[in-house]
């Protein structure tokens, strides 16, 4: 789903024949929907533990946490508009102008809220790294909240020209989701909103976590910590990941806009961008997969209260309904269960 193209609609080249596209449709229909739907499965256990153990366990006490949270939270919701996209990649759009406007503008409010909230959280490490001393009054919990809600609000301002513009209707024998800008305003507004995409997606972020981890890459080359050379690894993880997984897409949906400007404008030029912006955006969405592994995962706290949480609320539920999983005795736990007031406690010996 992309604000440029339409999987089930019709283009058409210079001559005014009608490009079908079948191949693009015929790939976005085998290809998308089982795609999507391993994100779908991926991302939202792996952001749905971001925000039990941020919640449960470390209680939002830093502006970190609450960042996070906020991340996990944008992430959760791009993701959970994936299974209607997969259902009208394979078929077509079944689910009303409304859903078609409110999806769309839930999917771009967590796009640009995701990217948004790691732009913080890379600020939040510069000042926390870089101005130590400063970070200790701005870093507050207070904050945090107040630049969190800023955020929201900037990413669904971002968010608006999709839900306006976006509608379902009936294109030659089937149902679409689609922009559909004012007519002698379309080609403005297609470029607008790339244009937009690109800015606030690719280029400011770049150019921030650049700046940001340039400046802590010197303050930890500068100190002696037997930790300085993992950190600095993990930043450049950071930068690169991110680079990869949406660099691509941006770039592909930029020059699908302009491809005028790039004598693209032919059918199989425009069938080609259109596949490729399909597979850089499927590539991009695996991005809030990766996100819990990158801010939260790696650090030792959270793999601490990752397996604490499993301890205590998987492990023992293995052992109480189905012993055979394991092959040694009970001796092996020290376990208390007390069936008066339902509280369990297990200690797996190592």
């Amino acid at each position: 789903m992309t604000e440029e193209t339409d999987l089930t609609t019709y283009d058409y080249d210079s001559e005014a024949a009608p490009c079908q596209k079948a191949d693009v449709k015929q790939f976005a229909s085998q290809f998308l929907p089982p795609l999507y739907s391993l994100v779908l499965i991926f991302g939202l256990v792996g952001n749905a533990l971001v925000v039990l153990i941020l919640i449960k366990y470390k209680r939002l006490r830093s502006m970190t946490d609450v960042y996070l949270l906020n991340l996990a939270i944008s992430d959760l919701l791009f993701i959970l508009s994936l299974p209607f996209w997969a259902y009208y990649a394979a078929r077509e759009w079944d689910f009303g102008n409304a859903m078609c406007k409110i999806l769309t503008g839930v999917y771009y409010t967590g796009f640009y809220s995701g990217i948004f909230f790691i732009i913080l959280l890379t600020l939040d490490r510069y000042l926390a790294i870089v101005h130590a001393v400063f970070a200790i009054k701005a870093r507050t919990v207070t904050y945090a909240i107040l630049t969190s809600v800023f955020i929201w609000g900037i990413a669904i301002l971002a968010s608006l020209p999709g839900l306006i513009f976006y509608k379902a209707q009936k294109e030659s024998s089937h149902f679409t989701c689609s922009p559909h800008y004012p007519l002698e305003q379309e080609s403005i507004w297609k470029q607008f909103q790339t244009l937009k995409m690109n800015i606030l997606g690719l280029i400011v972020p770049l150019g921030i976590m650049i700046f940001c981890y340039a400046e802590i890459i010197k303050t930890l080359l500068r100190c002696r910590n037997e930790k300085k050379h993992k950190a600095v690894r993990l930043i450049f993880i950071i930068m690169i990941v991110y680079f990869i997984f949406w660099a691509p897409y941006n770039i592909a949906v930029l020059i699908h806009t302009f491809q005028n400007s790039f004598s693209l404008n032919n059918c199989e030029s425009s069938s080609q961008l259109e596949l490729a912006i399909q597979v850089t955006e499927a590539i991009a969405m695996i991005h809030c997969c990766i996100n819990p592994v990158i801010y939260a995962f790696a650090g030792e706290k959270f793999r601490k209260y990752l397996s604490t949480f499993f301890r205590n609320h998987i492990a023992i539920r293995l052992y109480k309904y189905c012993p055979v999983f394991y092959a040694e005795t009970p001796d092996r736990f020290s376990s208390t269960y007390t069936p008066s007031t339902g509280e369990q406690e297990l200690s797996v010996a190592l």
